[in-house]
């Protein structure tokens, strides 16, 4: 009886839910506590339940969930919610992922770090999707692996034991007490992972975390799938293939970058940032034996990057991180010339990950100097020739400058460029991201694809869709939010000329770096440092509350840029950089334009600010 009073309110809920709930990839920061974030979100969707209060307006005022939609999204949520309803279980102890691989690896590597045993049980066949022995060589990973026909088959283990079904019945569990973590692997929408009994729940915040850097929960179209059949309801979300929006999207890529080698699409930008770096480490493992791995990543650049290049680092005895300062007081080109000349005398291998335009500094360096710098030889202590390095280039600001095709100025460096894909290439509307190399990166192409297909972390059918319909309109968007946004930063220097606005130059921009981002440093008052800081940090979040309160159906408190709508705004150090060191995190406002905008407006709103203070 209970179960179908939930079913039926959750019923309720599709019907009536906000738009934004499946189109949107952003977050409202201004209703968001990333310390409560899924909680807070259930607790209040309970009181409506309790109060079987399933209106639109209810629904719409219920605080973000999680962020973007890697770590979560409401519909994930209330996904997670309802599975644990059915189970008499918690909701915190249920995890939906877009991947069906990546979930076994989040219990595989905590039990690294912790230096605990794994087995891993299925039925019937081993899971396409898993290649024990990359696990082991590559990843470094270690477990059992054991053919059971039943569940009831399962003996007591000293470790953990991860049970994997393969079943469409994504909301069926058989959690006996021999079984740690149950996954079920649908053969369309994800996975999902169970949690099974208190002591295993100090594992729920590692497997987030690592949904977060990793992967992304199942997106919100899989989610009302699943929802969907919980519920008995026709599905309208489709499942089909579609080859020529692959095909599509794949030529998008090719006449943007200007690259003639494959492109790969996964779920999102930091998807495909792993299938990077775990591609360039298994290659390093098989052509640079013994040698010593090194992962060059700006220490203040974009968290998620830093974070990710640090967990992976965490995990495989060989790799290293070495901090690469890039903007501010710090040269990019200057900074590679000397972490490359420390690495050649360590004879290790180099992958330098790194943005241009930086964020949130929106700097560009010297091209040349940077592809000097980049091709230098540079010898070992021996008297070799040093292994030349890979730059994994993030081109998320300026996914339209081609620097990869034949003639253009790193089409000689082997250089892996990418982007997030939710911002330029789709507008905001999906997360899937994409990577291509240049002609000298072909072998390490093969093996990111490899890596990008075992953590099942391709994008979407529903993404590659997006995709098609958004990156053919992707050029013009960026050169019509780049007018605005040179409109908008003219402005803020004649009526706020004291604040310190980083943005590109107007001969950057004849060079095609035209972002639509720029960061603005507000002016400030005090007689110590301390009471400076406080009080530009005040101003920044006045400035942002005006807007978003004003401009209510345009400008945001979000993280995100590229959106075909409206302004965004948010505070790097709060935001993007949430889980950089503290000294190297920026507090000042960060600005993301859009093509189709009342600028005018948001001039007016911003004097009003200028005459407030």
């Amino acid at each position: 009886m209970q179960d179908n009073k939930m079913l039926n309110y959750i019923k309720d809920v599709l019907g009536n839910k906000p738009t934004g709930w499946l189109n949107l990839t952003t977050h409202r920061l201004d209703i968001y506590n990333e310390n409560l974030a899924k909680s807070q979100f259930l607790d209040q969707f309970e009181n409506l339940f309790n109060d079987n209060n399933s209106e639109s307006s209810a629904l719409n005022e219920l605080p973000t969930a999680f962020d973007y939609i890697r770590l979560g999204h409401p519909l994930s949520c209330i996904l997670e919610w309802a599975i644990a309803k059915l189970n008499n279980q918690v909701p915190n102890n249920v995890i939906s992922f877009s991947s069906k691989t990546v979930p076994v690896l989040a219990i595989l590597r905590k039990n690294l770090l912790d230096n605990k045993s794994t087995q891993i049980i299925y039925s019937g066949e081993l899971p396409g999707f898993f290649d024990a022995e990359l696990l082991r060589s590559v990843y470094g990973y270690t477990f059992d692996l054991r053919n059971v026909v039943n569940t009831s088959d399962i003996s007591p283990f000293d470790g953990s034991t991860i049970f994997i079904s393969q079943q469409d019945e994504i909301s069926s569990f058989d959690l006996r007490p021999n079984i740690d973590f149950f996954i079920n692997a649908h053969s369309h929408l994800g996975s999902v992972l169970f949690v099974n009994g208190a002591e295993n729940e100090i594992y729920t915040p590692e497997i987030q975390h690592v949904r977060r850097r990793e992967t992304i929960a199942m997106t919100p179209a899989n989610s009302l799938a699943a929802l969907e059949a919980l519920t008995g309801a026709s599905s309208s979300v489709s499942q089909k293939s579609n080859a020529a929006d692959k095909v599509s999207v794949l030529k998008s890529i090719a006449t943007v970058t200007g690259s003639k080698t494959k492109a790969l699409v996964a779920s999102s930008g930091l998807s495909v940032q792993y299938a990077i770096l775990m591609g360039l480490i298994h290659d390093a493992l098989e052509n640079h034996k013994g040698k010593a791995i090194k992962i060059i990543v700006p220490p203040n650049c974009y968290g998620g990057t830093n974070d990710q290049a640090r967990r992976v680092a965490a995990c495989i005895d060989n790799v290293e991180i070495v901090d690469l300062p890039v903007d501010g007081a710090n040269d990019m080109v200057q900074s590679i010339d000397l972490v490359l000349a420390e690495i050649a005398i360590d004879d290790a291998v180099p992958y330098i990950i790194a943005e241009i335009p930086t964020n949130p500094r929106v700097e560009v360096p010297d091209l040349i100097q940077l592809k000097n710098v980049l091709s230098q030889e540079r010898k070992t202590p021996t008297g070799e020739i040093a292994t030349d390095p890979v730059f994994i280039l993030d081109q998320t600001f300026c996914p339209n400058v081609r620097f990869l095709g034949e003639g253009e100025i790193l089409s000689t460096v082997r250089t892996i460029s990418f982007a997030s894909g939710s911002k330029f290439p789709s507008g905001g509307q999906c997360t899937a991201g994409y990577c291509i190399g240049n002609t000298k990166t072909d072998e390490l192409m093969e093996k990111i694809e490899l890596h990008l297909y075992l953590c099942d972390n391709e994008a979407t059918n529903l993404q590659y869709e997006i995709l098609a319909k958004q990156l053919p309109s992707m050029k013009q968007r960026i050169q019509d939010a780049y007018k605005n946004t040179r409109e908008f930063v003219n402005f803020i220097n004649v009526t706020l000329a004291e604040a310190k606005i980083n943005f590109v130059s107007e001969e950057l921009a004849e060079q095609g770096f035209t972002p639509s981002v720029f960061s603005l440093d507000l002016p400030t008052k005090g007689d110590t440092d301390e009471e400076r800081e406080s009080y530009k940090r005040a101003l920044n979040h006045k400035l942002i509350h005006l807007m978003i309160t004003e401009i209510p159906n345009e400008s945001k408190y979000c993280v995100s840029y590229g959106q075909l709508n409206g302004c965004y705004w948010t505070i790097p150090a709060t935001s993007t950089q949430g889980t950089t060191k503290e000294g190297d995190k920026d507090y000042i406002a960060r600005v993301a334009l859009s093509p189709n905008m009342d600028l005018e407006l948001h001039k007016k709103v911003f004097l009003d600010f200028v005459e407030s203070i």
